[in-house]
């Protein structure tokens, strides 16, 4: 079986871009463009991938680590420039090299497979996929003679008023004869406008030395979609945000308008599941089946069990155990474990706390460091008070106690099981279990007070006013 490599360029700084983010780090839907590209390239099982670096190389190989390997250009001086320095790792293997740009991450893992298979196909030293443009300008036109043959391929800036008109254009992606790639990079010259090593100017060469050139026009020219400004990049996420909606409704999920519906290309979802307007769901997020996901929630790296409800609330790095229930408008930071059938009610935060099955924190709630065991009501109003200033201290609530409402718990705290803390309530010392808890000032009645209160006088006298004038 013939050896595959690929070849991905990564060097560029990206200045159209206006960024301290070098360009091919810039996220698509959650992942950078040159993750997206790297993603595709390994499911074609390729024998070996190197990526060529330059600006901004600690953080692109920081980002990709070990999945590739490295190739340093130090000056950007073209794309056949780029490619020679993988010559080092790769120029003594027999095998078919895939060429492809760090900047392009709508591309496929089926159409590689797709140029793999027509190269060998053609028995092509040279294969170029192309496309047809409905807008070619700034792309590389695919020169053909009478009889559909690929003669050479010219670049924007270098080509005469026939070569502009025409509408199949490079795509940047190749498949070569590995050895013969090195072996014509060293015959390419620079002199061009740009003064650019041409990876495209090995065509000629082949051409000239009588080997086959193939191209393959693919399908979809959206694929082809180069990045190079923020405009281009808002393209590139909403045809992939599209591409990943469609795959989750195809495998069940219901998008109720999926243009509003912002999904990481890493998230899944299970089937039945209902997703409202205005979601978004990001990072390594994974939903269940027969969820209900409610207009503008936002959830992150979030572990959602089968039958849970989100309601307009914010998740972040959090579990929630299935059948329980969060919203609206409260917020799970990191490290919330949430129980199964727990309900957390409107208004609450809970932070680093776990919540066990069947609790409820019904709304304008704190919990934080705590753990609650199962079968809690935790009254409105509630604060898990942890934080001293300097340490952050826990609570523990056992099941089937009762935590009243406006009650302050101050950590660190221990309640037993079956405790039971008054409304209003400010605990300090532990409770064992089947105690009460009551921890506030007792309540005492000024007799006539009302009629000395100087406020109570001036408003007698408007209502009074008031009634004279009507």
């Amino acid at each position: 079986m013939t050896s595959k490599f690929a070849v991905i360029l990564a060097a560029g700084q990206g200045t159209r871009m206006k960024s301290k983010l070098y360009k091919v780090l810039h996220p698509v839907c959650g992942k950078a463009m040159v993750e997206h590209v790297l993603s595709q390239v390994e499911e074609n099982k390729m024998d070996e991938i190197v990526t060529i670096i330059g600006h901004g190389a600690k953080d692109v190989k920081k980002r990709l680590g070990k999945r590739t390997k490295y190739a340093l250009q130090a000056k950007q001086l073209g794309t056949g420039h780029a490619v020679l320095q993988a010559e080092e790792l790769l120029k003594d293997k027999d095998g078919v090299t895939l060429i492809v740009c760090g900047d392009t991450p709508l591309f496929t893992a089926q159409t590689f497979s797709e140029l793999f298979e027509y190269h060998e196909q053609k028995g092509a030293v040279a294969t170029v996929l192309t496309a047809e443009a409905p807008k070619p300008f700034g792309y590389g036109r695919i020169v053909r003679n009478e009889l559909g043959i690929v003669e050479k391929i010219v670049e924007q800036k270098d080509a005469n008023e026939k070569e502009t008109a025409i509408t199949e254009i490079n795509t940047g992606v190749y498949c070569f004869d590995n050895k013969e790639l090195f072996e014509a990079l060293h015959q390419v010259k620079n002199d061009n406008v740009q003064g650019e090593y041409y990876l495209t100017d090995v065509m000629e060469i082949f051409k000239n030395a009588g080997k086959v050139i193939a191209a393959y026009k693919m399908k979809n020219f959206d694929e082809s979609m180069g990045v190079n400004d923020r405009v281009a990049l808002a393209q590139a996420n909403k045809l992939m945000r599209q591409r990943i909606n469609e795959k989750h409704m195809k495998n069940g999920v219901t998008l109720i308008d999926p243009q509003t519906t912002y999904i990481d290309v890493d998230v899944k979802v299970g089937r039945d599941t209902v997703i409202e307007p205005g979601v978004v769901l990001k990072g390594r997020t994974v939903i269940g089946e027969d969820c209900f996901i409610g207009a503008h929630s936002e959830i992150r790296d979030t572990v959602i069990e089968n039958n849970v409800t989100v309601t307009a609330s914010l998740l972040e790095e959090s579990t929630m155990a299935e059948g329980s229930n969060v919203g609206p408008y409260s917020h799970l930071r990191p490290a919330a474990k949430i129980g199964k059938n727990v309900h957390i009610g409107n208004f609450v935060e809970v932070k680093k706390a776990e919540i066990g099955e069947n609790t409820k924190v019904g709304h304008l709630t704190y919990v934080g460091d705590a753990t609650l065991g199962k079968n809690i009501n935790v009254g409105c109003g509630t604060i898990f008070v942890n934080y001293d200033g300097i340490n952050k201290h826990h609570t523990n609530v056992g099941d089937y106690s009762f935590i009243g409402s406006g009650s302050n718990l101050i950590a660190p705290l221990e309640v037993a099981d079956h405790a039971y803390v008054a409304a209003g309530s400010t605990i300090t010392n532990n409770i064992d279990a089947h105690d009460m808890a009551i921890a506030r000032g007792r309540q005492v009645n000024k007799k006539g007070y009302f009629d000395h209160y100087p406020v109570a006088d001036a408003a007698e006298k408007a209502e009074m006013s008031t009634h004279k004038n009507i």
